[in-house]
C-alpha cells in the first residue's frame, strides 16, 4: 500500500507571481509529486502552497522548493500581516494515507536535518516533529519572528 503525505509550505512572497512560479515549477519538477493548490496572499505577503505523494518525492520537493524561495525571497525587505520566520516560513507534512503522524514526523526531521546541513539555514521543528515538547508550539518558535532571528539563533 502507498504512504502519502501531504505538505502545506507557506513561503513569505504573496506579490511576485513570477517568483511564486519558479518556486511552484521547483515542487512540479519532482516526479511523483502532485501540486494541488497554489494560494498567493498579498495582504499577507505569503503564498501557501499544497502538494501531495509519497514520502520521499514530497521531501525531495519541499527541499528544492525552500532552496528556491531562500534564493529568490529577500527577506529584509519583506512586509507583511502575518508572522513569518524566513523566506519559508512553516513547511509541515500531514498524513494522509497509510502512514502514522509519527512516521510522518520522522520524514520532518529528516527534511529539517538535509535543510539545515545543505543550505546552513536555521530550522525550528514544531507539534508532532519537535522532540522537545516544550518547544512545540508554534507561537513559542515564531516569538520575536524574522527580526529576532539573530538573537534566537544563540540561544541553547
Amino acid at each position: 500500500m502507498r504512504q502519502l503525505i501531504e505538505c502545506v509550505p507557506n513561503f513569505s512572497e504573496g506579490n511576485d507571481l513570477a517568483t511564486i512560479k519558479q518556486i511552484s515549477a521547483e515542487i512540479e519538477s519532482v516526479e511523483g509529486v502532485r501540486l494541488l493548490n497554489v494560494d498567493p496572499g498579498k495582504a499577507t505577503n505569503r503564498t501557501v502552497v499544497t502538494f501531495v505523494g509519497e514520502p520521499g518525492a514530497v521531501i525531495e520537493a519541499a527541499f528544492k522548493a525552500i532552496r528556491k524561495a531562500g534564493e529568490l525571497i529577500n527577506m529584509s525587505k519583506h512586509k507583511g500581516e502575518h508572522p513569518r520566520m524566513g523566506a519559508t516560513d512553516v513547511c509541515p507534512l500531514i498524513p494522509i494515507a497509510n502512514i502514522t503522524m509519527e512516521e510522518t514526523a520522522a520524514y520532518a526531521q529528516q527534511l529539517a536535518k538535509r535543510v539545515g546541513d545543505e543550505l546552513q539555514l536555521p530550522v525550528y521543528l514544531y507539534e508532532a516533529a519537535q522532540p522537545d515538547k516544550k518547544r512545540n508550539n508554534l507561537s513559542v518558535i515564531r516569538a520575536g519572528e524574522y527580526e529576532g532571528l539573530a538573537r534566537k539563533i544563540i540561544l541553547p
